[in-house]
């Protein structure tokens, strides 16, 4: 291996290092659910294997795995269900089983009814371990010498996942309960992000007159790709929501009766609601290219868009102070929110004053500005209304 190689090598590993040692970062996270899921195992094999001498040890350690899940409010909902599915796949079994014994009509009665009860919404994401326990209990039903041999096997499969669900929920309980809240930070930022990098590309090319085809297709198509982000930022924000719930921590009890999701909530759909008014800002842009028959807009097109380039450059600094959203500085960024909405309102007047100078119409279809000024206004109060929740929620509502 070359130098260059070995150096790039180790800058890999320091990187790796750093990340492990941010206390939020997704390295470290991975790396603590793999030990947590890897002790949970351990601990279930020789419980199963050692202690009890099961006949298929193999079924604690797998659900122990299952059960560390990513919040602790999750493992013990997650292992109710699993339990709950399992019970139910191994009851079908042994009803069926010792009434009619173990032959194919009863493997596919045994089959067809844990096919059904897996339906149950109750069950939830674990009710396809129904009919996975019905099938592993129909083989070790087939293996078994006697019934009473068959009943003491059922019954052991049933033991043993609750042995390795109970595992596993006390290893996510005693160690390192895993606490998710600033997940609902990370999801505002991302969509804050998303529009700041949007606006700042769009705000300089309108700054210099009206855009190509390309250019606003490229933006209609960029806003149009927003689904997937908006998802997992709702996401986080169920997760941190849910992280709390049930974990023993003290930070994390102390942090129930502190930290409001319902602020964040409520600034999280505000962005979803900007992405929208961005994307129908793009439509409108490159709707003026789609018109074939038409002259496209006239010469107070270009001096329109430079005052709405001003307006879009003011929610580009709006959004950066969002992109950057943190709890421990929450109360200095509401201010700085507070200042940056009262700019954006400034520059939306502008706009709304160029089209009243300049006579554009805001009621003609084929003309844009009506749909640009409406855009305006809205994304305008959404700043405004975002800025208010996070001053309430600071602590400091603004004037």
């Amino acid at each position: 291996m070359s130098d260059t190689a070995t150096r790039e090598t180790w800058e890999r590993v320091a990187d790796w290092g750093r990340r492990l040692r941010r206390p939020e970062s997704s390295a470290r996270r991975s790396l603590l659910l793999i030990l947590k899921s890897a002790l949970a195992a351990t601990v279930s094999w020789f419980i199963s294997y050692e202690l009890m001498n099961a006949t298929s040890p193999a079924f604690a350690p797998f659900s122990a795995v299952l059960m560390v899940q990513v919040t602790v409010y999750q493992s013990v909902v997650q292992s109710l269900r699993y339990v709950g599915a399992v019970a139910a796949g191994v009851a079908v079994q042994a009803v069926l089983g010792l009434s009619a014994g173990p032959d194919l009509v009863t493997f596919a009665l045994v089959a067809l009814v844990a096919l059904v009860i897996s339906r149950w919404r109750v069950l939830g994401a674990q009710g396809s371990q129904v009919a996975t326990a019905a099938f592993f209990a129909f083989a070790t039903y087939t293996g078994a010498s006697d019934n009473v041999d068959q009943v003491k096997e059922l019954g052991q499969i049933v033991l043993l996942v609750l042995i390795g669900s109970a595992v596993g929920v006390a290893v996510n309980v005693l160690i390192a309960p895993p606490l998710r809240y600033r997940s609902a930070e990370w999801g505002i930022r991302a969509l804050a992000q998303e529009i700041h990098d949007l606006l700042d590309t769009m705000a300089p090319e309108l700054g210099e007159g009206a855009p190509d085809a390309d250019t606003t297709q490229g933006w209609r198509d960029r806003a149009d790709r927003t689904d997937t982000l908006i998802a997992q930022s709702r996401e986080g924000l169920r997760t941190a929501r849910e992280s709390l719930r049930l974990n023993p921590r003290p930070w994390a009890r102390r942090r129930r009766g502190t930290l409001t999701f319902q602020a964040y909530d409520r600034t999280m759909e505000a962005l979803v609601r900007m992405i929208s008014q961005v994307t129908a800002i793009t439509r409108s842009l490159d709707q003026q290219h789609q018109d074939e028959e038409g002259n496209g807009p006239g010469p107070d097109y270009a001096p329109f868009l430079g005052a709405y380039a001003d307006f879009l450059s003011s929610v580009v600094g709006f959004t950066e102070i969002l992109a950057t959203l943190d709890e421990d500085h929450l109360r200095d960024q509401a201010g700085r929110l507070d200042e940056a909405a009262g700019s954006l309102e400034r520059c939306r007047g502008e706009v709304v004053r160029a089209t009243e100078e300049r006579g554009l119409s805001l009621t003609d279809p084929t003309e844009p500005y009506g749909v640009l000024v409406v855009e305006a206004t809205r994304l305008s109060e959404e700043c405004r209304y975002t800025a208010d929740v996070l001053g309430n929620s600071a602590g400091n509502p603004s004037g």
